[in-house]
C-alpha cells in the first residue's frame, strides 16, 4: 500500500498531521497490515528525497479499527515535547462515536485491566476517565462526543459497553454490524512544541452508522 493512500493535514519542520483510515494500524505490529508510522515514513523519504532512515515518531496512538486525526513528531525535540504534553493531559482529544441505546451526557470513572487482546473493567486496573454529550437520538442509537480524559486499551469501547450501550459495529465488545466500528478521533488540539501556538484539527465522519446523523451540524449548537 502507497503513503499517497493517507490524508496529509497539515506539516512544518517539526510536525505532521495525518488522517488515519479505519483498519491502518497506528505502528507496525510485524504482520502486513499497512500502518501509518511506514506509511508517512515513505511520503517523507520520497517527497524530500531522503537517503537512508526517515525519523519519525509515534506521539500517540489510535485503535486499528478507529478512524482519525493523529499527530507525528518529525525531530527527536518534538517528539519529546509532545509526549510530555500527553503525559500531563495537555493534548485535547475529542471522539464520536454512535452507541446502541439511549444515553444521557455523563462522566464515566472506571478501573481497567488489559489483557492480551481486550481490556475489561477490573478493580486490579488502572483508572479510566472520559466525559461525554449526547448530540442526537434516531431509532434508538445514540450520537455522542466524547471528551476522553485518560488513555486506557480500548477505553472508550469497554466503559459504554459496561453499561449496556456498546459502540455499533463492535464485534468485540458488542456485536457485529452492516458497517465498521463507529467511533471517530474527530478533534486533536495541542500545543506546538517549538512556537508553543495552540494547534486545532478537526475532521467529521460522515460514512458508515455516522450517515445517519447531520454529524457537522450537530456539533455546531
Amino acid at each position: 500500500m502507497e503513503w499517497w493512500i493517507v490524508t496529509i493535514l497539515y506539516e512544518d519542520n517539526h510536525l505532521l498531521v495525518a488522517l488515519k483510515e479505519p483498519f491502518i494500524l497506528s505502528q507496525s505490529d510485524g504482520s502486513n497490515t499497512p500502518d501509518m508510522l511506514t506509511l508517512l515514513k515513505k511520503y517523507l523519504k520520497e517527497k524530500y528525497n531522503k537517503p537512508g532512515n526517515v525519523y519519525l515518531g509515534l506521539v500517540h496512538r489510535l485503535d486499528k479499527e478507529v478512524g482519525g486525526v493523529m499527530v507525528f513528531a518529525k525531530t527527536s525535540k518534538a517528539a519529546s515535547r509532545l509526549s510530555e504534553q500527553v503525559r500531563l493531559h495537555k493534548f485535547e482529544k475529542y471522539y464520536l462515536a454512535v452507541v446502541k441505546g439511549i444515553v444521557e451526557s455523563d462522566t464515566y470513572k472506571d478501573k481497567i485491566l488489559r489483557e492480551e487482546y481486550q481490556s475489561k473493567i477490573d478493580k486490579k486496573g488502572k483508572d479510566a476517565t472520559l466525559s461525554f454529550e449526547t448530540l442526537d437520538v434516531i431509532n434508538n442509537n445514540s450520537l455522542v462526543k466524547i471528551n476522553l480524559l485518560t488513555g486506557r486499551h480500548h477505553q472508550i469501547r469497554v466503559q459504554f459497553s459496561e453499561r449496556g450501550h456498546y459502540l455499533l459495529g463492535d464485534s468485540r465488545y458488542g456485536k457485529k454490524g452492516k458497517y465498521s466500528l463507529a467511533l471517530y478521533a474527530y478533534h486533536l488540539a495541542f500545543y506546538h512544541p517549538v512556537t508553543k501556538e495552540k494547534l486545532v484539527f478537526e475532521n467529521i465522519p460522515s460514512k458508515g452508522y455516522f450517515s445517519k446523523f447531520n454529524v457537522k451540524q450537530l456539533l455546531k449548537k
